[in-house]
């Protein structure tokens, strides 16, 4: 009798933790995405009113991207209910020496500024660049210090990941620890992370490689992670760990916790690294050069999803993620999102390819009216790209082709240029071919 009631538990611990079939939508959904995306890794975990359900390798560790800043945030709202720092504090009190100017003036950024991404700071790297190779928190907070502000501070939301890394560095100063360490002994242990690391783990084996789109395919793309980057978006975790952490949220596991969900009352509101949805829905996502994820719940239905992907393509992760979501709930959805990094990679091959071929054409060319017209058409493709590119994404050019774009874009770039350069060559060719025939 005892030996079958063991049994029977075992088998519903089993049955509570293991994957779905693979018939099942949120497999459907895995595999169109990874057609979709050319993704070669993905991990999702699913949380159905305390069933734990993974699809792909739940060991497998992943960098987050800004799903991090949940808990940089969480770590904050622990230091401010312990009384160390209230929200209303100013930055410059816990990072002596750090300004910031609106319309020329100096001004106040508060510690809910940052948590609330309304510091005035925006995203754009070409106005405030992220912490360079070798650079600490506090190097990288005196290099943006004395910046020109977009809005007032408090105002006006826009996102930033200055605002998490200035809270990283909050945290070193007022808990005279360094960040790594802090997160480690007061986040991550006591709610039994096991797998997530702040940065990348000394233990590589269940790291998957990054990866970045190019010609229709992935090839293996690694950044080393910058110490003065992390609190806004550079831990690594796996579908294990991160099933845990939106238990503790829907369960408020962590005594700070409760009062995150305080500041998230209606649709758009964004308090420590988590922003409302539609509904009870609270989540994020994120994306680094090669990677992406994202993870939503409802704490009052007991429903969490995450999806861990090794390819930079935040639109359609966060696709799948709000459609298994849908599913779990019993709601309608539609079709998955293109990335814009797909649609980039889509038109880029075609441009390369296209290039190459006329590249090849450019010696048999022997009209001039049709060497002009070509040329003019690629120089002002070439022109716009190089002029609006930097405006659109906020980040120069260099950044966009070497860290961002696939590397489709970068060739596409190389072959106009060089069908410029052709097309020039080939008219002058063809000029001096016809000075000849008038003079002899």
């Amino acid at each position: 009798m005892v030996k079958g009631v063991v049994i029977a538990a075992a088998l519903a611990l089993i049955m509570n933790t293991v994957s779905v079939p693979e018939t099942s939508a949120v497999d459907k959904g895995v595999a169109d995405f990874r057609s979709a995306t050319k993704c070669e890794s993905v991990s999702v975990v699913v949380l159905d009113h305390g069933k734990v359900s993974y699809y792909g390798d739940k060991y497998a560790l992943y960098q987050i991207g800004s799903m991090t800043k949940s808990f940089t945030g969480l770590a904050i709202e622990k230091l401010i209910n312990d009384g160390q720092i209230s929200g209303e504090d100013s930055v410059a009190k816990y990072i002596p020496g750090f300004t910031a100017y609106y319309g020329s003036s100096p001004v106040d950024i508060k510690i809910n500024d940052l948590l609330t991404q309304k510091s005035g700071f925006s995203n754009s790297e070409t106005d405030y660049p992220s912490a360079a190779a070798g650079m600490s928190l506090s190097d990288w907070a005196k290099s943006i210090s004395g910046k020109e502000l977009k809005s007032s501070p408090g105002t006006e939301y826009a996102y930033s990941n200055v605002n998490y890394n200035l809270l990283g560095l909050i945290i070193e100063n007022v808990s005279g620890k360094p960040y790594r360490e802090y997160m480690e002994k007061e986040v991550l242990q006591p709610l039994s992370l096991n797998s997530t690391t702040v940065g990348e783990p000394q233990d590589k084996t269940n790291i998957r490689s990054g990866s970045r789109l190019g010609f229709r395919r992935t090839f293996r793309y690694d950044i080393p992670v910058r110490e003065g980057s992390i609190p806004a978006g550079y831990f690594y975790s796996n579908a294990e760990d991160i099933g845990v952490w939106m238990n503790a949220w829907i369960e408020s596991k962590y005594p700070a916790m409760e009062k995150v969900f305080l500041h998230l009352e209606k649709e758009g509101d964004y308090y420590a690294g988590l922003e409302r949805f539609a509904g009870d829905v609270i989540g994020h996502s994120g994306g680094t050069p090669n990677y992406s994820s994202r993870m939503i719940f409802s704490k009052s239905r007991g429903i969490g999803v995450c999806v861990l992907t090794n390819l930079n393509v935040a639109a359609s992760t966060d696709s799948l993620c709000n459609n298994i979501f849908a599913e779990l709930t019993g709601n309608s959805h539609g079709k998955l999102s293109c990335d814009v990094w797909t649609v980039f990679d889509i038109i880029f091959t075609s441009v390369s390819t296209s290039g190459i071929a006329f590249i090849l054409l450019i010696p048999f060319l022997k009209k001039k009216g049709i060497l002009i017209a070509a040329g003019i058409v690629n120089t002002l493709l070439l022109a716009l790209i190089l002029i609006l590119f930097p405006i659109i994404f906020g980040a120069g050019l260099k950044d966009i082709a070497l860290f961002w774009a696939p590397w489709s874009f970068s060739a596409g770039l190389l072959i106009l240029a060089t069908g410029v350069v052709c097309i020039a060559a080939r008219y002058g060719v063809v000029k001096v071919n016809e000075g000849r025939k008038k003079t002899g």
